[in-house]
Order: C-alpha cells, then structure tokens, then sequence
C-alpha cells in the first residue's frame, strides 16, 4: 500500500446539512491546479502525482501545463526524464502551501463548533507498519472520525524521516529509532521481531546451526533492519559470521524467500498470523536472541499539532495498545527464549 484516500460519508441533521455546504464550498478555496501543482513538487514525479491525487498522468501533465499557460510562467524544468523546480515555482509552492493550510485552518474552526474533527491528514509510514498494522488503526480511528481523509505515503523508516523534517507528512509512524534532530518520538505500540524457517526446519536451532544458515533481512535504513543488527550483535552474533546476508527490500519478500528455503529471516510478529496458521512457516528460536522494539508516532519538534494530525496522534497513543491486544497474533509463540 503506498497512498491510500479515504472519506467515508456521513449522515447530518438538517442543521448539520448547511454546514456542510460551508464545508465542501471551502475545499473549493484551494484551485485544484494549485493542488495538482503541490503534488508533482511533493514528489517530483508525474506518475506519483498521478497517483496520489487518484489521476491519469496526463490529466495531471494537462493541469500543469494550463497553470503554467495562466500564470506565464514555466513551473518545472524538465530534463532527461527528471523535473525540478524553477526559481518562479518554489516561489509558488511556498505560496501554495500557505494557502491549502490556511484552507484546511478555516475548516477546522468552522468544525470546531459541534467537535467534530474533519480535514486532510498527510501520513507516513513504514513498510510493516503500513502492510500489517495500519489497517487496524485506521479502520478505527475513522469510526471516530469519519469526515478526516488520509493522504498515506510509505517507505522505509529513514525516508518517513525525512518526510517530517520536510513537513510532507504531519505524522509518522516508524519502525526503528529515528536520530535526527527536530524530531519528536512518542512510542504507541509494542512489537517484537521473530525468527521465522521453513515449515520444514526444527524449532529450535543451534548457535552452529544458525550460523550456517543464509540470514535474510531488511535492507539498510529500515527500521526493521536496525532494530534485527542490534539484536544479534547483542547475542553474540555478528553478520558477516553468517554464510550470507541478503537484504531484501520487503517483509514479504523476505517471507517469500523463508519459504522458498533460501535461509532464515527476521521479521515482525504482525507479518506473520496468516503463515503460521496455514503451516508454510513457522518460528523459530535461538538462544540468547530477541528483539524486542516500540512502533514510535514521530512529528516535527515546534508547535503542537491541530486538527486531524492531533486527533490521530490521540488515538493512536492512547488506544493502539489496546488495538494490539485485541488483534489476531500468530498462535505459534513469537518469543525468542533465552
């Protein structure tokens, strides 16, 4: 799942029914031109434009060439198959963004009347997060809060990073540690990393054993990668070792290998309820070796979070334990005993 929009409607009373008309009329505030040109400059890409504003590629090359016929101006440098801004397009975008935010201010007073939270919500999130967690969080968190709509945006936990300090998202959710400055962490969920093997293979492995195994991980700049050296070096284990190291760039790919019978992997417990209870894998343990982490919530140092970005910061510190408890986990233990 790389982007993902939801808006699920709502009934309203007759008095709500003006309101939302008030509503839907100040989407409008923000020129849908302006909204498509902020996307090719998010991502510096008219496919991932495209994509994330539910598009045909032309459709939104034929937006940015209109907004550039308006304005007189050319917005993006193109050249060998890549675009960049001009000097009169970052200028817009800073102009553009100031007004989608002040857009998306005026909804939320104009919401915050009756409490209700409504709005667009930028957020990033990690591979095993967005594939295994994700669904669970947002399916209740928009039974709360219908009217919010979610921009989502995945990748490793270096790029979610990067993400927030160039406030493209307002909300992250990592896997590993996130070590820059001008971030803020708070931790919402715990998670452990398990050994997984061949159905085929025992259930316990020895220190020989395991190292005579290819180790199958997460590439670097993964959360998942940080939190799995840490954890074997921590047990003795160093990777090189190994008989061989494959970084894969995906838990599925990861587990896929497992089963294929190319080595041994390292993955979280969330990835791992459907595998386990048809049999094609299963975990397995190691002495000395166990990774236990938090999924951290990340958002910019500064000012404090509004709107939709706040109240889903809320829920998620304050209900994904409980989310956590109440989910389906693998019936096969996902501990790595001493």
């Amino acid at each position: 799942m790389s982007r993902v929009r939801r808006n699920i409607p709502v009934l309203y009373s007759a008095l709500d029914v003006h309101s939302s008309s008030v509503i839907n009329a100040l989407a409008q505030l923000e020129n849908f031109r302006l909204k498509v040109f902020r996307a090719v400059a998010q991502h510096m890409n008219f496919r991932k434009a495209a994509e994330h504003l539910f598009l045909t590629q032309p459709a939104v090359t034929q937006q940015i060439k209109a907004l550039e016929n308006d304005l007189g101006v050319r917005l993006f440098d193109r050249t060998a198959g890549r675009i960049s801004l001009t000097r009169q397009g970052s200028t817009l975008l800073t102009y553009a963004t100031k007004i989608a935010a002040l857009a998306s201010e005026a909804e939320q007073k104009l919401n915050g009347d009756t409490g209700s939270v409504s709005g667009e919500l930028s957020l990033g999130v990690s591979t095993t997060i967005a594939q295994y967690v994700l669904p669970h969080l947002l399916g209740a968190f928009l039974d709360d809060h219908p009217r919010v709509q979610f921009s989502l945006h995945s990748g490793n936990t270096s790029e979610i990073v990067d993400l927030v300090l160039s406030s493209k998202v307002s909300v992250g959710l990592i896997e590993g540690p996130a070590r820059a400055r001008g971030v803020r962490t708070e931790p919402f969920m715990e998670d452990e990393l398990v050994l997984i093997a061949p159905s085929s293979s025992s259930d316990r492995l020895s220190r020989p054993q395991f190292l005579a195994s290819n180790i199958l991980m997460r590439e670097q700049g993964s959360g998942s990668r940080q939190v799995a050296e840490t954890a074997l070096v921590r047990a003795g284990f160093k990777l090189k070792s190994f008989r061989k190291v494959m970084d894969l760039d995906s838990t599925e790919a990861i587990k896929s290998a497992v089963e294929a019978g190319l080595g041994i992997g390292l993955v979280s417990r969330w990835a791992i309820s459907k595998e386990l209870e048809l049999g094609a894998l299963k975990v397995a343990q190691v002495a000395g070796v166990r990774a236990t982490r938090h999924f951290t919530l990340i958002s910019r140092t500064g000012p404090e979070l509004q709107g939709p970005a706040y109240a889903f910061r809320a829920f998620a510190l304050s209900r994904a334990r409980a989310l956590s408890q109440s989910s389906r986990m693998p019936r096969q233990s996902a501990k790595l005993t001493r």
